[in-house]
């Protein structure tokens, strides 16, 4: 009761902002009542004792895509299973929904405990799987009483969290790492971090990335149909060492900026204004991370003067290629990464969100450029960075310098890419041991929860 009455309270203090921002932008306003109150409606529930009912949970779309490829083999290995996913965005149901058509999608409770008590006697789920961070007090705390184990797989701890979490290292640990009954996580440091926190040595595995296994399935089918809408030739030509890329003629040259934050789209233009006019046939495809953002990004890509599209509004092959296009769709990027000649990978420049995945873009041989702040994604850029697959900016004043160079060398940028693809076939294996951990977990579930 106690924790309802502070998430009450933060509601009330929060409630004016909140008001402003489901006004301005839409959030907040679907799926309320289901997420105050809990799930409504009748879920269908097979009740043969070998079905195996799971719940799988990401938090918004990035968490929704890396669940794919583990859902796959989850249900390859139970083929009988029923499959729930959640998200606790509303672009991360939609794409939930795209994605799992036969599967119940359902929007995350808040954590109150009549609406996670709700949810959880409507599904009663023989386990219950957090995909990287989803952990609410209330909700572990109702699994734990009903016995449904819950594994928190593709686990990650920031800098951040992590001293947050060490200020009270006894209460997080009761209220949060406690009721986990196994976590996966992706590397060694984060599993020193929660054993340091208390957690049992037996209650932590170093799984990988699932990134790693759901980055190479992007369908190539999907990657053909956008390069035939913006009119570029796919697979892209090779680059040749005496091509002069200075040149106005030639096939267009692709630069993605993929999953930016703000002040990010500012400084991608003002970058790409510079080396236009070096490069006429540079062309920028912009691709903001969140979709309540794309009408001030379109304001703002409006104002440069450049040529550009709204990729939302052009639903038809473009006749010509314009210098800018806004990506302003859910669920494309990873299709659209395999067009692109040079990227950048957003959220590293703002010094808040930690970096988003690079992963996706190395898959596909793209040689990116990314800034500081990847703590979220740290082992990986290490990696990417060592073997010279990519490349780490200190501070924005260094992109268009760094961008120029990957510009003015296509062999360079080529063999880049040819690292970085090679590199994330060899981090392959992360889906089969999480699943093992998964297997585990099943064993020791009640029989009814």
């Amino acid at each position: 009761m106690f924790l309802n009455l502070c998430y009450a309270l933060a509601l009330w203090w929060l409630f004016p902002w909140l008001l402003w921002r489901a006004l301005r932008t839409g959030r907040y306003r679907r799926w309320f009542s289901a997420r105050l109150l809990g799930p409504r409606g009748r879920f269908h529930q097979d009740r043969d004792s070998s079905t195996v009912r799971v719940w799988f949970h990401g938090v918004s779309v990035g968490e929704v895509h890396l669940l794919i490829p583990l859902v796959q083999a989850f249900r390859q290995r139970f083929p009988s299973s029923q499959i729930v996913v959640s998200a606790s965005t509303d672009s991360g149901l939609e794409e939930a929904c795209q994605k799992f058509p036969g599967s119940t999608a359902l929007p995350w409770p808040y954590d109150f405990t009549w609406a996670v008590e709700h949810a959880l006697d409507l599904m009663q789920p023989h386990l219950v799987v957090l995909a990287e961070s989803e952990l609410w007090p209330n909700f572990l705390e109702a699994a734990r009483r009903r016995q449904i184990p819950v594994c928190v797989v593709n686990g990650r701890i920031s800098p951040r969290t992590a001293r947050r979490w060490k200020l009270c290292p006894k209460l997080v640990y009761r209220l949060l790492l406690q009721p986990v009954t196994h976590f996966a996580v992706q590397t060694e440091v984060d599993a020193q971090c929660l054993r340091q926190l208390g957690v049992p040595l037996d209650k932590v595995s170093v799984t990988g990335s699932v990134k790693y296994d759901g980055a190479l399935q992007v369908s190539p089918e999907k990657t053909r149909e956008l390069a035939q809408w913006l009119g570029v030739p796919w697979p892209k030509p090779d680059s040749s060492a005496g091509e002069d890329v200075r040149s106005p003629e030639g096939p267009p040259i692709l630069w993605l900026a993929g999953s930016t934050h703000p002040p990010e789209e500012d400084i991608v233009l003002r970058v790409f204004a510079h080396l236009r006019r070096r490069y006429p046939r540079l062309h920028l495809l912009l691709v903001p991370r969140h979709p309540d953002r794309f009408e001030t990004v379109a304001q703002l890509v409006a104002s440069t003067g450049w040529t550009w599209v709204r990729r939302s509004r052009h639903p038809q092959p473009l006749s010509s290629l314009p210098a800018i296009v806004l990506w302003d769709t859910v669920g494309e990027l990873q299709a659209a990464w395999g067009l692109a000649d040079v990227g950048f990978v957003g959220g590293s420049l703002d010094g808040h969100r930690g970096g988003q995945s690079m992963i996706e873009p190395a898959a596909q041989g793209v040689p990116c450029i990314f800034g500081p702040h990847i703590w979220n994604f740290r082992e990986p850029a290490r990696q990417l960075v060592e073997r010279g697959a990519a490349i780490l900016i200190l501070q924005a004043a260094d992109l268009a310098p760094y961008l120029e160079q990957l510009l003015q060398n296509p062999p360079y940028r080529r063999r880049m890419g040819q690292i970085a693809r090679e590199f994330v076939r060899s981090q392959q294996g992360a889906v089969q041991r999480t699943l093992q951990v998964l297997e585990s977990a099943l064993a020791t579930r009640s029989p009814h929860p």
